[in-house]
């Protein structure tokens, strides 16, 4: 089969790899330049991730998808770039970049693949768990391997009856002597049975949040097992299945932090993970502009261009400037985080909240420019349009995240 919506994809975003030519161009690339305000150090990680996702995420996100191949080799040369720890602390094998660097290079990465992106954001947000709040002995256990991508991490939250009250969640750890026996199960796993390690909350004392500890699993020990490989509408480059507790025995030496710690440190990878799929849903929308644009270039109907239409011209702007906007939203609340604001959980919850929803409907109006095209799988728009949707769902709906901007607005 022919992809060619991902080989005009690949050969779009050679053209914007933020090289001069690319961006300092006149017209609408130049207006949606993900670059402005960067560092010269930020515009160069920028350039490799643009530079990797053209290369080695492109070409293949159509055959990934269709033959839901999960692309190890792939990931791993994209740790080879850093991109395996990117906030992880550098003593550990990460790069110890800033949180805005980190979506910098998540934005830029999907517009090549928003869901093999997608899944090492997630595996970098295990790696910040263990890096950040582990000791010494089980950072430099875990951390290294994550970092080179040589194991592969999912974290373990949502159960079958507990998706946005996660602090209800029921997998049990009972302590016997240094060991903690698990039970229970995790739904909607990203990874879950391909994956090497699972960051899992699970409850170690009474009902609520405080009753909650966050254990290291590793793959292979008795009593961890998965459920069948869920079919999903996207997100289709990384497996997603159950995660089955049986007697599943633990050692206390791999609890992150303390016990009744689990949900707030949870709740701080979250954080983290709101920005960096924010920045996801920014990738693929920047994508989608471009091909936006360069159909109504190229189709004729009525004997002219469609982008001759005043109408289209008006949605087309209307699509930049939702993706400007959502970026420096985005921007925003990862400096927030990274300068550990008091503002920063409800700007990083807004942030994921507006970049999810604007750069879902710029997609979806990108498809709709295409016609009956942009419906078929041979053109990348319905690609991306399937893989972040979801974003308004995962890392905290989206009605979670206006629930806890108003928490924030009301206790102020």
């Amino acid at each position: 089969m022919a992809w060619r919506g991902c080989y005009r994809l690949e050969l779009q975003l050679r053209r914007c790899l933020g090289r001069k030519q690319a961006w300092g161009r006149r017209g609408i690339t130049s207006c949606i330049d993900p670059s402005v305000g960067l560092t010269e150090e930020q515009k160069e990680f920028q350039r490799v991730a643009f530079d990797f996702a053209a290369k080695e995420l492109a070409p293949h996100m159509a055959e990934w998808d269709e033959k839901e191949i999960f692309p190890v080799e792939t990931l791993r040369k994209a740790s080879q770039l850093g991109f395996g720890g990117i906030y992880v602390r550098p003593d550990v094998g990460g790069s110890g970049l800033s949180r805005l660097d980190t979506s910098i290079i998540f934005e830029a990465l999907s517009t090549g693949c928003v869901s093999t992106t997608a899944y090492i954001s997630i595996h970098n947000m295990c790696a910040w768990m263990i890096d950040t709040f582990g000791s010494e002995e089980q950072r430099h256990k875990f951390c290294p391997s994550l970092c080179s991508m040589e194991k592969l991490a999912s974290y373990c939250l949502t159960e079958p009856g507990s998706g946005s009250d996660a602090a209800s969640l029921l997998t049990s750890a009972k302590r016997k002597g240094d060991t903690y026996v698990l039970n229970g199960s995790k739904a909607f796993i990203s990874g879950g049975g391909d994956t090497d390690l699972y960051v899992v909350m699970c409850r170690t004392g009474g009902p609520g949040a405080k009753g909650i500890s966050c254990l290291v699993l590793e793959k292979g020990i008795p009593g961890l097992s998965f459920g069948k490989k869920e079919r999903k509408v996207g997100w289709n480059s990384q497996p997603t299945r159950a995660v089955i507790l049986e007697d599943c025995a633990v050692p206390v030496a791999n609890r992150l932090g303390e016990e009744g710690q689990g949900f707030h440190i949870a709740m701080r990878g979250l954080n983290g993970g709101r920005v960096n799929i924010a920045s996801c849903s920014l990738g693929a929308a920047h994508a989608c502009v471009l091909l936006a644009r360069d159909h109504l270039s190229v189709r004729k109907q009525f004997g002219e261009p469609l982008a001759s239409s005043q109408y289209l011209q008006f949605r087309l702007a209307e699509m930049a400037t939702q993706l400007v906007a959502a970026r420096l939203m985005v921007r925003n609340a990862a400096q927030a985080l990274q300068e550990d604001r008091e503002d920063a959980v409800a700007l990083c919850s807004m942030a994921k909240l507006f970049a999810t929803d604007e750069c879902f409907a710029i997609c979806n109006q990108a498809l709709q420019m295409h016609g009956g095209y942009g419906y078929l799988k041979d053109y990348a728009v319905q690609q991306f349009v399937r893989d972040i949707r979801v974003h308004q769902i995962l890392e905290g709906t989206n009605e979670v995240m206006r629930m806890i901007v108003a928490r924030s607005l009301l206790q102020a």
